[in-house]
C-alpha cells in the first residue's frame, strides 16, 4: 500500500515544529518505534531550519514537504525556492557554514544523514534547495 501526503508552509522558524509534528502523526499508524520517530522528526527539523535559516536569509517564502510510504520505505522531500546553494558539496561537508557570525554548527546535513538511510540535495543558486530522506522502517505495515 502507498500512502502520500503534502504540505506547504511558510518560512517561518515556528513552522519547524510544525513539520515535525506532521511527520510525527503521518507516521503514528505505523506504530514507530520512539527512536526511529525522533531520528525522522530531527531529520525532518534540520532539513526545515535550513530553509529557513540560510534559503530565505531575507525574506519569507514557502517550505514544501511530502512524505510517501511504500511498503516499509518512507521517502520525505523538503522544498524550498529560496537563494540555493553554491556548492552543495562543500555544503554537506560537517562543520560548513555561510552564517559565521550566528551561531550556527554547520552540522544539518551531517545529521539527517546519520538519521536516513540516504539523503540527496539538489540545489540551484537563485531556484531553491530539495533535500530528499530515505528510510526504512521497521515496523511499517505491522
Amino acid at each position: 500500500m502507498i500512502n502520500n501526503m503534502t504540505v506547504k508552509f511558510s518560512s517561518l522558524s515556528e513552522n519547524e515544529a510544525f513539520a515535525r509534528n506532521v511527520i510525527a502523526s503521518f507516521l503514528l499508524p505505523l506504530d514507530p518505534g520512539v527512536d526511529e520517530l525522533s531520528d525522522i522528526k530531527t531529520a525532518v527539523s534540520e532539513a526545515v531550519t535550513n530553509c529557513v535559516v540560510h534559503g530565505y536569509p531575507d525574506r519569507a517564502g514557502e517550505i514544501t514537504m511530502t512524505a510517501e510510504i511504500e511498503n516499509e520505505l518512507l521517502h520525505i522531500k523538503v522544498v524550498d525556492e529560496g537563494v540555493g546553494i553554491e556548492n552543495v558539496e562543500e555544503a554537506l561537508k560537517p562543520f560548513y557554514t555561510t552564517r559565521l557570525n550566528e551561531e550556527r554548527s554547520g552540522m544539518g546535513f551531517a545529521i539527517i544523514k546519520a538519521f536516513t538511510d540516504k539523503m540527496t540535495v539538489l540545489s540551484e543558486p537563485g531556484k531553491g534547495t530539495t533535500v530528499e530522506m530515505f528510510k526504512r522502517l521497521s515496523k511499517a505495515g505491522a
